[in-house]
């Protein structure tokens, strides 16, 4: 009895090796999301640069939309933006922004400044949209397919390389799901 007490602590140190090893091989822009498979939540949240006008979840129903998390605190945000702007020019999906825990003054100037490529930009001052769709930080970007459920989450910047390799094979997929040419 006393010999097998001995071997318990080399035991428990190998299998927490194992654990820690697997953790490795996993990639942290992969996080799992609940919403993917289901209808985006419900929401009713005002237009950024026009904040007479009241959206819901209605108002990104209808085309493949990219619902792309944003604000102007976010470093890497910058960095896509040339990406998004080439994106929303190809006029291949709806590009929809979501401005996430930011100030309204802030976040017009930063879309002027930089320009603006989203169709609309909903505006999430507290982040409560923000975490019903799970959003861990941003930048974010969601595929949502024509009758508005969620088919893709990536966490994250877009570039051209994950725009590439991540975004054109789910669009495609989508444009043929929903009989659309490209």
């Amino acid at each position: 009895m006393n010999k097998i007490i001995r071997f318990i602590p080399l035991v428990l140190f190998i299998a927490l090796g194992v654990v820690l090893y697997r953790g490795l091989s996993l990639n942290p822009q992969e996080l799992p999301s609940a919403l993917v498979g289901k209808p985006i939540p419900t929401f009713s949240l005002t237009q950024l640069l026009k904040p007479e006008v009241t959206l819901t979840e209605n108002d990104l129903k209808g085309d493949i939309v990219l619902l792309n998390v944003w604000g102007t605190w976010c470093v890497y945000c910058k960095y896509e933006h040339p990406y998004l702007v080439d994106i929303a020019k190809s006029k291949r999906v709806s590009l929809y922004g979501l401005n996430y825990k930011d100030v309204r003054e802030d976040a017009t100037k930063w879309l002027k400044d930089y320009e603006d490529p989203y169709v609309f930009s909903i505006f999430d001052p507290m982040g409560k949209f923000g975490i019903e769709l799970g959003v861990t930080a941003a930048p974010e970007t969601f595929v949502i397919d024509a009758n508005g459920i969620v088919r893709m989450k990536h966490v994250g910047p877009i570039d051209g390389k994950v725009w590439q390799q991540k975004f054109i094979p789910m669009i495609e997929k989508l444009e043929q799901e929903q009989g659309v040419t490209p």
